[in-house]
């Protein structure tokens, strides 16, 4: 696999990489703390280390469980070589070496649309997507191995040849792993809410995420959320709104009763219960391309309103 830097249009080198470079800075990894005979001292991810911050941001996830069993440790075992993008590491087994490109043409073999899936979780929306639009190549964003595990054991039992996998920190596949205006579609959907005040600041999409996701996104290509959280949904409509390098697709939308920000007021599931209508809009209709997975199942059996936001790269 190629590690040499893709070209992309002159167009996307300046605006795009330009209203990066500040937010890319604040997601990339700080130097590893060393002790005395020069090796680097282990440390948590997110924690505050001796000699300085580990990752200057606060990430999006905990890590959780690796271990790997039946099933999932085989198919890890047989086919992560293939299936899984060989990434240099920087410093934890999350990170992305700043150097390192991906090589979309080189790594399928051939030309297509990219669509990349930001916390692909068991893989389920991937692998239908993959499996529906044979044309396009898919690569899916996970930090969990479980769930890696898990898409790897679905794209062979399904036989796909579009669909790779990638075990990495989201901000450092958009800041420096794709090369700029490589992608056609980027989907967040259903992120971990963080939905404690005290958690907001680890919410992956805010400000700084959105100048990412237009680095990698061509013209006119497309981001796509979702979320269960309308404190959530509220935020990424708002930065969204905000991003100069995107428009919403559906900006004045779905107001009123027709709102599922209303849904939810009325409702009270996860917020406070309140009659006032949405007067703003601007949500998309649920995505027809994403599958209904058991995650947004139990949401609806709970209660719960889905909501779904998609801007246009301009």
């Amino acid at each position: 696999m190629s590690e040499n830097p893709v070209s992309s249009p002159e167009s996307l080198a300046t605006a795009a990489e330009a209203s990066a470079t500040d937010t890319v800075a604040q997601h990339l990894e700080q130097p590893a703390p060393r002790t005395e005979d020069g090796s680097a001292r282990p440390v948590t991810p997110g924690s505050q280390a001796a000699e300085g911050t580990y990752r200057a941001q606060p990430v999006s996830f905990v890590r959780r469980g690796t271990r790997l069993q039946g099933r999932r440790q085989q198919a890890w075992n047989d086919h992560s070589d293939t299936l899984a993008v060989d990434v240099p590491r920087h410093i934890s087994d999350t990170s992305v070496h700043p150097e390192y490109v991906f090589d979309a043409e080189e790594e399928f073999g051939r030309t297509a649309p990219l669509v990349v899936e930001i916390g692909s979780g068991l893989g389920d929306a991937v692998i239908h997507a993959a499996k529906e639009n044979p044309d396009k190549d898919f690569l899916a964003v996970e930090v969990y191995t479980p769930g890696l595990a898990q898409t790897i054991q679905k794209i062979v039992s399904n036989e796909l040849n579009n669909v790779r996998v990638v075990q990495a920190n989201a901000p450092e596949v958009l800041s420096t792993m794709l090369p700029a205006g490589s992608v056609s579609e980027v989907w967040v959907f259903f992120p971990d809410p963080w939905h404690k005040t005290k958690h907001n600041k680890r919410r992956m999409v805010k400000d700084t995420f959105a100048p990412l996701v237009a680095r990698v996104l061509a013209p006119g290509g497309t981001w796509r959320l979702a979320t269960d959280w309308s404190t959530y949904a509220e935020q990424m409509l708002e930065v969204g709104a905000a991003a100069e390098e995107f428009t919403n697709m559906h900006d004045g939308e779905r107001t009123g009763s027709d709102s599922p920000l209303t849904a939810a007021r009325l409702s009270g599931v996860d917020c406070e219960q309140s009659d006032e209508p949405d007067t703003v809009g601007g949500w998309a209709p649920r995505f027809d391309g994403r599958i209904l997975t058991s995650f947004e199942n139990k949401a609806h059996k709970a209660g719960r309103v889905i909501f779904d936001l998609a801007f246009r790269r301009n």
